[in-house]
């Protein structure tokens, strides 16, 4: 057997000794002697009897080694355009001492802390000394609104927030303490401590607000700490993705599992050793920006890029090949969003042939499905393998990839490949049997999930169980759809619930509909993703108005618009409304948002059998054109 076939096989068939041989790889303070604890099977725990420290394997270990030189992290930012360097000695001093700042607050092992910055140096500083001290960080992506960031806040019940006076953006900036603020006055949670990195080119600082504490001025004289050892199984971060209620769901990451699967996932599919320079282009507040910014690419070893800018903009379609010539980067992880928005505005790639990007080996893509037309363009003018691969914020690394590390295989347009070792992926139908090869249905994997997947949901058990489990007993439900042709290679063709992925965001439909809801003029309404050649998908809206109701088209979107950026935030990208007399429905009440999709796609359609009056989708349809 080929090196792929033989460690999936061993991952299946022997998990007992292919994860504890991984784990081998971890520093640990009681090493396991139990890979998998099944005792309360479906829900697992990966390495139970171990303990260990995150920020300890991420760092400490590295400097111990001699390696205290090494970069580490390397910060580069187009909106100030500053690059700021650290290397593991010194981002290990500076996070010691923000720990010490969070003991002295009396934040202590267990203690939830929410993080809400921009791409700032600070922000892996703040997660990796959470890390340090046992505490459980939950990242709030700082493009989100107060009542989003209230609802996060609620649900945690942080003893502390740590933020920033704002993020930066192509023309304009954003700041952060209003919305902190008003987050605070809509929960019901009250954190004792809210510590504030000051940025010069943003108004605003701890001073105006009662009690806030200032960073730098906390930071000074802080003691550093040494690093808690915690159990395998204690939770290392919460972090929350969309739900198709409109409750976001706490996606909780281990200690133990989370550290060996991503140290394994860097070496094996990325081929990233200690001492190469890695940059995922992503964010912190979401789960690439987790795994692949900050933990995965120190847990090996490795020197990662924080860059703070966009693919286009700043100043312009070169900047991504800018930042791979001058730090050397030797793989690129980014969205297929960002891919497509420089070829929009470059698409002779004449700005790439300004920059030495010889150090390029792989240009990875997740977060949406790589379209066979963006993989073709890059590809050509990169001259190096692109490489798409799939995974969720629950599953916290890839489910199906070409792994460049253990054994690069074949790349087709539009698959992610195969299933990673530990991943039982199937496909079934609506009645949980197997379908045959090249057949869509839904994308389920065998359980027990492999190590580095969701705990859990944070105290919601129950939800947990009914949004992933129960749907086919004895498999996780991954929401989406596909097929697996005759060689294996997994072929994902998107969501099959009413989640949107708005350029690598997963969004709620039914959060953004209960926004457009709430206007005065709507009597109901439909919030669906249609596709978007740029972001892959985004948000459009269907509204029928109140009886008697008389409103400008223009002016009606302008306030939904303004609305749901106000409660959603501007990532929802929300900018299309269209008047309908009806929606179409099923006769039990359902709204046929999947047939919408498909007429606003122009996609063929069957009529459903249920629904209840045919004449309110022809018109739609007609309408739609």
């Amino acid at each position: 057997m080929g090196a792929y076939n033989e460690a999936f096989e061993s991952s299946v068939s022997d998990r007992e000794s292919f994860w504890l041989t991984a784990a081998a790889e971890i520093e640990w303070h009681k090493a396991p002697t139990v890979a998998l604890d099944d005792t309360q099977a479906p829900i697992y725990r990966w390495f139970p009897d171990g303990r260990l420290n995150t920020c300890h394997n991420a760092l400490d270990r590295h400097v111990a080694a001699g390696h205290g030189d090494r970069m580490a992290l390397i910060w580069d930012s187009a909106m100030v355009g500053e690059v700021r360097r650290y290397t593991y000695a010194e981002l290990l001093a500076e996070v010691s001492r923000f720990a010490g700042v969070l003991a002295a607050r009396g934040v202590s092992a267990g203690d939830r802390v929410i993080i809400y910055m921009p791409m700032i140096p600070e922000a892996a500083i703040a997660m990796l000394a959470c890390a340090r001290i046992g505490a459980v960080h939950s990242v709030v992506f700082g493009g989100f609104a107060a009542p989003e960031l209230a609802t996060r806040i609620d649900d945690a019940e942080p003893v502390a927030i740590i933020t920033a006076s704002g993020g930066l953006e192509p023309g304009r900036t954003v700041e952060y303490l209003p919305m902190v603020a008003r987050a605070l006055e809509l929960s019901e949670t009250a954190p004792s401590t809210v510590i504030v990195k000051d940025r010069p080119q943003i108004a605003g600082s701890s001073d105006e607000h009662d009690g806030w504490l200032d960073w730098d001025t906390e930071i000074a004289d802080a003691a550093p700490v040494e690093p808690v050892d915690v159990a395998a199984t204690d939770p290392l971060y919460i972090l929350y993705t969309s739900g198709t209620t409109g409750k976001p769901k706490g996606v909780v990451r281990d200690n133990g599992g989370h550290a060996v699967a991503l140290a394994w996932s860097m070496t094996n599919i990325y081929d990233i050793a200690p001492g190469d320079v890695w940059w995922t282009a992503s964010d912190v507040g979401w789960v690439v920006g987790h795994s692949y910014i900050v933990y995965g690419p120190l847990l090996a070893g490795a020197t990662t890029i924080m860059y703070e800018g966009k693919p286009v903009g700043t100043p312009d379609a070169g900047a991504f090949w800018r930042v791979v010539s001058e730090h050397r980067a030797k793989a690129l992880f980014t969205a297929p969003t960002a891919i497509r928005a420089i070829r929009k505005a470059d698409p002779d790639a004449k700005l790439l042939a300004e920059y030495d990007v010889s150090s390029l080996k792989n240009l990875f893509a997740a977060g949406e499905r790589l379209d066979p037309d963006t993989f073709e363009w890059a590809s050509s003018v990169l001259g190096v393998p692109v490489v798409d691969h799939w995974w969720q914020t629950e599953t916290g690394w890839a489910i199906a990839a070409n792994l460049r590390g253990l054994e690069p295989m074949p790349i087709k347009a539009g698959s992610p490949t195969v299933p990673v070792p530990g991943y039982q992926v199937g496909i079934v139908d609506a009645d949980g049997k197997p379908v045959d090869a090249g057949v869509e249905g839904n994308i389920v994997i065998t359980l027990p999930l492999p190590p580095g997947t969701l705990a859990g949901l944070w105290r919601d058990e129950e939800r947990y169980r009914s949004s992933y489990l129960k749907a086919f007993p004895g498999t996780y439900l991954t929401g989406d759809s596909g097929y697996i042709d005759a060689d294996g290679y997994v072929f994902v063709l998107g969501r099959s619930d009413d989640v949107i992925n708005v350029a690598g965001h997963r969004l709620s439909t039914g959060s953004i509909e209960a926004v457009v809801a709430s206007h005065a003029a709507v009597a109901e309404c439909a919030v669906i993703g249609i596709h978007d050649d740029l972001k892959g998908q985004r948000p459009s809206g269907y509204v029928v108005l109140k009886a008697g109701v008389e409103i400008e088209p223009d002016t009606l979107r302008d306030e939904l618009v303004t609305m749901v950026r106000d409660e959603i935030g501007a990532v929802a990208t929300f900018r299309d409304v269209t008047v309908v007399p009806a929606l179409p429905k099923t006769r039990s009440g359902k709204i046929l948002r999947k047939t919408m999709r498909q007429i606003v796609d122009h996609e063929e359609y069957t009529v459903p059998s249920t629904i209840e009056d045919v004449d309110v989708l022809s018109a739609l349809a007609k309408q739609l054109g």
